[in-house]
């Protein structure tokens, strides 16, 4: 992707630690300006994912207003992550407290807004359910072309993580996965695929707390209290699902990505908030979205760790 000229970036998601994580390192690369910050219920309520999307803004310098999306799915009941991300969705360090208000605009209000006023083509990167972009492109359709890339994290063409068969933003909201899949907008999908593969371990976080900046501590405090669960379900390290929306647009060449017809499955006792990739050809439909579904581990750690050690620098310059 080429960066002759700085990106405009549409932050949406539902903060939780991966979330917070993928943030971290969209601020710390001068090749994007992020325009807005949009809120989704997901690993938590709204008003917690809210309240932890303006302390993050104010953790990482960003001078934005978070606009609020939807506190429910478009048709299905809420389902939200606390045993993962703890009673606020963020536990852990404590953070700072927010430096601006919320907008007075609506997240799909705001998305409209940046869209319409940026000279430049802008990228979504959507690390929640689906559903605030669903609702921009319903109702604001006459925008599309002002999309650069949509680049989500959620899915998994080979397997689930709440059922056998859907990823937990997908089932979340399926109905607006479906929506934006068939928009005919550029999507990327980061899935189970490529974002189980991309863990951390814990001698390698510590790498980034002995980076002794603000940020470098707290993302280590997140991945401390992250790493709870996962080590309870068998993982010996965290799984950083959300950064990879992130970090394949600026070092591609550390991902295998490849083009392929996906459907969402809205439907079925067991398949619902299922991707479905037309790996053979057979529904003869041309490719809606480029799935990420492999990556250089060690060298997307050293991202990572490069990423914190930027707020330092900048610090001491």
């Amino acid at each position: 992707m080429n960066y002759e000229k700085k990106i405009p970036l549409i932050l949406d998601g539902d903060p939780g630690h991966d979330d917070a994580i993928a943030w971290v390192i969209a601020a710390s690369d001068p090749r994007f300006e992020i325009k807005a910050i949009t809120t989704v219920a997901g690993n938590q309520t709204l008003a917690k994912v809210s309240e932890n999307a303006r302390k993050i803004a104010a953790l990482l310098g960003l001078d934005v207003e978070v606009a609020k999306g939807r506190e429910v799915p478009l048709i299905a009941d809420l389902i939200t992550g606390g045993d993962y991300h703890g009673t606020t969705g963020l536990d852990g360090p404590v953070l700072p407290d927010p430096q601006h208000p919320y907008s007075s605009l609506s997240a799909v209000e705001m998305m409209a807004k940046v869209l319409q006023e940026s000279e430049e083509p802008v990228i979504i990167v959507a690390t929640g359910p689906q559903t605030n972009v669903a609702a921009l492109l319903l109702t604001h359709p006459e925008l599309k072309e002002k999309i650069r890339l949509i680049s989500t994290m959620g899915g998994g063409l080979r397997n689930g993580n709440w059922t056998s068969t859907a990823e937990f933003n997908l089932l979340n909201d399926p109905e607006a996965a479906y929506i934006e899949y068939h928009a005919g907008v550029p999507l990327q999908m980061c899935g189970l695929d490529v974002t189980e593969q991309a863990v951390i371990y814990p001698e390698e976080w510590q790498k980034i707390r002995e980076l002794h900046n603000p940020v470098a501590e707290t993302v280590a405090g997140w991945l401390d209290f992250f790493s709870i669960k996962l080590k309870e379900l068998g993982w010996d390290g965290v799984t950083l699902h959300d950064p990879c929306a992130v970090l394949s647009l600026v070092h591609p060449e550390i991902f295998t990505m490849n083009d392929y017809y996906v459907e969402i499955v809205l439907d079925g006792e067991y398949t619902r908030g299922m991707t479905m990739a037309d790996y053979k050809g057979t529904t003869k439909n041309k490719p809606n979205c480029r799935a990420v579904t492999g990556i250089d581990r060690e060298k997307f750690v050293e991202c990572l760790i490069e990423a914190c050690s930027r707020f330092g620098k900048e610090e001491q310059a």
